[in-house]
């Protein structure tokens, strides 16, 4: 691949081509070649009988999502698996050293706070966003006059994420001039340190989880909506209550929802980054706001431990994909979908 990669440049440095453009087009005459020897099998393949014209038209047009799947994601995490047993430091020839970042992961202190701040992060704050959102998509699945309004108003926090998001708590949780100390001194309690304080950054941020709560709202506002009318008018015409819809026909009906939102949650938090990326420079913080990303950043490209970092990459993976399979499992007990027939343990009748 190299081989042709610096002919392609010799090739465009003889057309005097500029050197900053040299490598998007080497990028782009390789790519152009892919697609032209892949349509190239396809029209062969319909010609000589081995597929139909529509299957031909299926592979075409989803190719670019399979050339650029291959070369942007599946492409990586196969190199990433590889560097994950090697030792390199990005300047000097990578060394082959077998399961020796997995042995140190093992007894890597670092690691373990990284887990544990990561892991409490999770299953702190997803519940709380579940809870949050879901009370206020309760609220809003009303039709009243402006109630467009209030739910805009809930939904925009969610456009501001990231560093924003971020740099505007920080002013907000400023122990001395931010907002929530201030609201706190009205009612006579003085606030802690929040971003300032070890032992309460990490609550901190938690709470700042909760700023981007509108997003899931709409979820369950539109779960809302799906769910039929007949079942609260059977409900109503049997006497429950609000409290019993609620619990026998509003959250059966919306599980799969909730479902769904809580195993996105858990993904996302498990790879929280950019408040630990911000943050980190806070004086006196030391290592509890260490998420487990945050540390893959800062073995890769911090301390240029490329072989290490990637093999973060793959026990972050393993966890994430064990924690969802646990979900999927447990979904068994209380997700119900209409569609799907009772399993035979929910079938069981116990007969005296």
């Amino acid at each position: 691949m190299s081989d042709i990669v610096n002919g392609l440049d010799n090739l465009l440095s003889r057309m005097n081509v500029a050197e900053s453009v040299r490598p998007i087009l080497t990028f782009l005459i390789m790519l152009a070649v892919v697609f032209a020897v892949f349509f190239g099998v396809l029209r062969i393949g319909v010609r000589a009988g081995w597929m139909s014209r529509n299957t031909a038209s299926f592979w075409g047009f989803v190719s670019p999502w399979l050339v650029g799947f291959l070369l942007f994601i599946a492409g990586p995490m196969v190199y990433s698996l590889v560097l994950s047993f090697m030792d390199w430091d990005l300047l000097d020839p990578a060394k082959f050293t077998g399961l020796a970042n997995y042995q140190h992961a093992v007894h890597d202190p670092l690691l373990g706070q990284a887990i544990k701040v990561t892991l409490i992060y999770a299953v702190v704050s997803v519940p709380l966003q579940t809870i949050l959102s879901l009370g206020v998509a309760l609220l809003m699945n009303v039709n009243v006059r402006g109630i467009n309004v209030f739910r805009t108003m809930w939904y925009l926090p969610s456009l501001v994420t990231g560093v924003a998001q971020t740099v505007l708590f920080i002013y907000v949780f400023n122990p001395d001039f931010g907002l929530l100390n201030g609201a706190l001194r009205l009612v006579g309690i003085q606030g802690p340190k929040w971003l300032f304080d070890p032992h309460w950054a990490l609550s901190a941020v938690i709470l700042m989880s909760l700023w981007t709560v509108g997003g899931n709202m709409v979820i369950y506002l539109a779960g809302l909506r799906e769910i039929p009318a007949d079942l609260y008018e059977a409900a109503e015409v049997d006497g429950a209550g609000r409290w019993r819809t609620l619990w026998n026909i509003t959250l059966p009906q919306l599980s799969p929802v909730i479902f769904f939102n809580v195993v996105t949650g858990l993904i996302v938090a498990m790879q929280t980054f950019t408040q630990a990326f911000v943050l980190h420079d806070q004086a006196g913080l030391g290592n509890s706001l260490l998420f487990y990303v945050f540390y893959l950043y800062e073995n890769a490209f911090a301390l240029f431990k490329i072989g290490y970092a990637s093999a973060l990459a793959w026990i972050l993976f393993l966890m994430i994909m064990l924690l969802t399979a646990l979900m999927f499992r447990g979904s068994d007990f209380w997700v119900y979908y209409e569609s799907q027939r009772p399993s035979r343990r929910r079938r069981r009748v116990r007969v005296s």
